[in-house]
């Protein structure tokens, strides 16, 4: 993060992005996307986390199986098409009329069994054609500290009708031995067809990322704090967090009554054990940023005040109001990253109940905090650092994020009388429903902090029906799909793109407009054989 040029970015979960088969993926939309992000001046494609998600946690990308594993949603059936490994029949199966929001239980359904007919066909009755794939062997031995177990835990959910892994027979639920081997025999082909899943995964992300760095276009990612209880994660790894002598939670994480909620918020994760972890020199930690970093060019490090001290709630509790503070690792966790990894590419989302130590700490370790605009305005604006008059030079700012609302729904919804009136009175004149949103954008792009982050939704002045995620609501939430054509270099994406590019340039935040990238030309580059082959991030 030394770099002193000014750039912009959009935020975009994957899934959001239009496609044909029924939610966003790695497929040709997201090279189109690439394309409108550099001819609109754009530097940066920040996405949520890309772990494997299930409709039945209500399809939240900070709720997944796994914190290494990537969602298998996000494989390409086009990209499987062209590499001879899907017939046109069972790509076009595939398909689905566009919508404003994703089924995640219909494409979840539906592209499962579309990638067990694609295992079926290359592994064959006994398997021996896949795993004597020389690229899949690597991809295996590259990540076995997580693969393993992933595949396993994944196998054993569907053996076990899906039940939590606590509530599993005491033997694998506790990892023996002698049950590990059997079920691990006994599950052999479930296992290697989950692998299988991610080695296309991996393949296919690959291939994207080194696309995008052609397009000079960066990948910014998104590395909760906490994982998910029932996960492969917690499972094979029960000695880093606070649990009983059978699994269960003794205390859960979250935060206490703030912006979102005035009973604060249960997220329901289990808190960490940072004792454990530091006698292991926080080895998981660095393993689990090695391999984001080899995934993403930088990474947002959700709740990075939670590295200083957390909310801790009794698992008991039904609220979060009775929890209180407990001391986190601190800098001793940055330096053995900064150690194991020799820089810190990272942006520490250090919004909520931010104390003079968690200042200290990011900026010792010089990195950008984030300011977003919808928090900016009130009886506060005058001292808030979310207002663009304080905003430091090495920050990012946002007109909001994946858990607020649009800024156009936020002041239909939100911005009550007094606070448009101070909106009025900073920036000189009254706004609408719809002027809001250009001028927000405006003022993230004149701020001057060094990196400027607009939500798509922000982009194309979208309301409240295409809000990503209410906090604290359990369904819902993380379905929004871009409209069919808008982020593309064509029509009124075309328009857009242009309109976006010269504000940027206006406010120094990209170079003068090259040569527009050629069209329908995505699919000729063809990456090379190590990145095509190997997973870039290795647990």
């Amino acid at each position: 993060m030394t770099d002193s040029r000014r750039t912009c970015g959009v935020l975009l979960h994957l899934t959001s992005l239009p496609s044909a088969c029924g939610v966003g993926d790695l497929g040709p939309e997201a090279v189109r996307f690439g394309e409108f992000l550099t001819l609109s001046g754009q530097r940066r494609w920040q996405m949520l986390p890309f772990g494997p998600t299930a409709a039945s946690h209500g399809s939240s990308p900070y709720s997944g199986f796994s914190a290494f594993a990537g969602n298998t949603l996000w494989i390409s059936p086009e990209r499987l098409f062209e590499d001879g490994l899907a017939t046109r029949v069972e790509v076009e199966a595939q398909k689905t009329p566009p919508g404003p929001k994703v089924d995640f239980p219909a494409v979840e359904a539906a592209r499962e069994a579309f990638l067990r007919g694609v295992f079926d066909r290359l592994a064959g009755h006994a398997g021996g054609r896949l795993e004597n794939d020389p690229t899949f062997a690597a991809f295996r031995e590259q990540n076995v500290t997580w693969l393993a177990d992933f595949a396993l835990f994944i196998a054993l959910k569907s053996r076990f009708g899906g039940a939590a892994w606590t509530e599993w027979p005491e033997d694998i639920r506790d990892r023996t031995e002698p049950a590990l081997r059997r079920y691990g025999e006994e599950l052999h082909r479930e296992i290697l067809f989950h692998q299988f899943c991610q080695w296309l995964f991996f393949r296919q992300w690959g291939r994207l990322k080194w696309k995008l760095g052609k397009l000079d276009v960066e990948l910014v990612g998104d590395v909760p704090i906490y994982v998910t209880h029932d996960s492969a994660d917690v499972w094979a790894n029960r000695r880093l967090f606070k649990l009983d002598a059978a699994g269960r939670q003794l205390c859960v994480a979250g935060v206490p009554p703030d912006y979102f909620s005035k009973t604060g918020q249960r997220w329901g994760n289990p808190v960490y054990d940072w004792d454990a972890s530091a006698r292991e020199g926080h080895a998981w930690w660095i393993s689990r940023l090695r391999h984001n970093l080899g995934l993403f060019d930088l990474v947002r490090l959700d709740h990075f005040r939670g590295f200083l001290a957390y909310w801790e709630i009794d698992a008991a509790e039904k609220t979060a109001i009775k929890g209180c503070w407990v001391p986190g690792p601190g800098a001793t966790l940055f330096d053995a990253l900064r150690k194991a990894h020799g820089s810190l590419p990272f942006i520490a989302e250090d919004l909520g109940v931010i104390t003079p130590d968690v200042v200290e700490l990011r900026e010792r370790l010089g990195l950008p905090g984030m300011r977003v605009l919808q928090f900016a305005f009130g009886p506060h604006t005058p001292t808030s650092p979310d207002a663009p008059h304080n905003h430091e030079r090495n920050c990012v700012v946002y007109t909001g994020t994946h858990d607020n609302n649009t800024t156009r729904g936020w002041f239909h919804a939100e911005a009550d009388a007094s606070l448009r009136r101070v909106l009025t009175r900073y920036l000189g004149h009254e706004l609408t429903e719809d002027t809001v949103t250009r001028e927000f954008i405006r003022m993230a792009l004149a701020s001057p902090a060094r990196h400027a982050v607009i939500p798509a939704q922000d982009l194309l002045d979208l309301g409240d029906e295409a809000r990503m995620n209410v906090p604290g609501r359990a369904r819902g939430n993380w379905g929004w799909r871009a409209p069919e054509g808008a982020l593309r270099l064509e029509g009124r994406g075309r328009a857009l793109a242009e309109r976006l590019r010269s504000a940027c340039e206006l406010f120094d935040r990209c170079d003068p407009a090259p040569a527009a990238p050629a069209q329908n030309e995505e699919t000729a580059d063809v990456p090379p054989s190590s990145t095509d082959a190997a997973c870039p991030g290795r647990g």
